[in-house]
């Protein structure tokens, strides 16, 4: 199991390459993990993964490729090449292309005498819900019974986690035992002492879930999981904003990060709470401080 201060990746989730290296230079020495996903890749490329590596980040490369087997294994070749540590693609592209992901990423590792990613399958994006799965995707299911079917298609398939929300961690724990990595977006800032919120966006990345508004229960969602801890469902009383008013919250399921450590997650993800923050550099250490209790 990583060291608490590795479990933090923070999510890069930015305009371009100098927006991400003021980031990172005042994350030096905090944290040692990043998150690198379409916006920031698309505005900088590999320079992005470069420029993280050159500082001493391990990258998380979250680009969730989605396409056939081999146009998938070729991408995952490269990313392999680029030297990043974690990188995903969709579970929902079935399990050939999942196979095709795992086994190129042990290839191009075996070719390159580099180190082999670990490579994940997305599950449910954060941003969807049960009605979301049935009425726009014809998926007749609830979203943790979706959550565990694609994750088990992922370990099948040779890759070696998923990536899910806060709510499936207990269930996925149970099913795929303790060596199967789960990686958490939806991770929030405590209430501060008046009871108002944090800024929440930040990328979706997997998982999701349904039930009431601001529900307390265990993050588990079928009875496990660290009682009493608070889940968003993206709904209910208004939230404070300290980041620009037309980036509203488009993820229904979220935690903190102590709960969704305590819960299970190997890795988590956080974006706004930190890279909003008027001094990221001590967010990312109060987060740190929330994680060590």
């Amino acid at each position: 199991m990583p060291d608490l201060s590795d479990r933090l990746l923070v999510a890069l989730d930015v305009d371009g390459l100098d927006q991400a290296t003021t980031l990172l230079d005042k994350l030096t020495g905090v944290v040692t993990g990043c998150k690198i996903g379409n916006q920031l890749f698309t505005a900088a490329g590999p320079a992005a993964v470069e420029a993280a590596r050159k500082r001493g980040f391990r990258v998380f490369l979250d680009l969730k490729y989605h396409d056939i087997p081999n146009t998938v294994a070729g991408a995952v070749r490269e990313a392999t090449r680029l030297g990043v540590f974690m990188l995903n693609v969709h579970a929902a592209g079935g399990l050939d292309m999942m196979r095709a992901a795992a086994e190129a990423a042990t290839k191009a590792a075996r070719d390159l005498a580099v180190p082999r990613p670990l490579c994940l399958g997305v599950t449910v994006l954060t941003s969807l819900d049960r009605h979301a799965l049935d009425a726009e995707l014809g998926i007749v299911s609830t979203v943790e019974s979706h959550v565990l079917r694609l994750a088990g298609l992922a370990k099948a398939a040779g890759l070696d986690g998923c990536v899910a929300s806060p709510r499936e961690i207990g269930p996925l724990r149970l099913q795929l035992g303790k060596n199967f990595v789960i990686v958490t977006p939806g991770i929030r800032a405590r209430r501060d002492s008046t009871g108002g919120h944090a800024p929440r966006k930040e990328g979706g990345m997997g998982g999701s879930g349904t039930g009431a508004p601001h529900e307390k229960m265990g993050l588990g969602g079928s009875g496990t999981g660290p009682p009493s801890q608070t889940i968003g469902s993206g709904t209910g009383a208004p939230h404070e904003k300290t980041g620009p008013p037309s980036q509203p919250d488009d993820q229904v399921r979220t935690a903190t990060a102590a709960a969704a450590i305590e819960a299970g997650a190997d890795y988590i993800v956080v974006g706004r709470p930190i890279t909003a923050a008027p001094n990221p550099r001590s967010a990312a250490e109060a987060v740190l401080e929330e994680l060590r209790g």
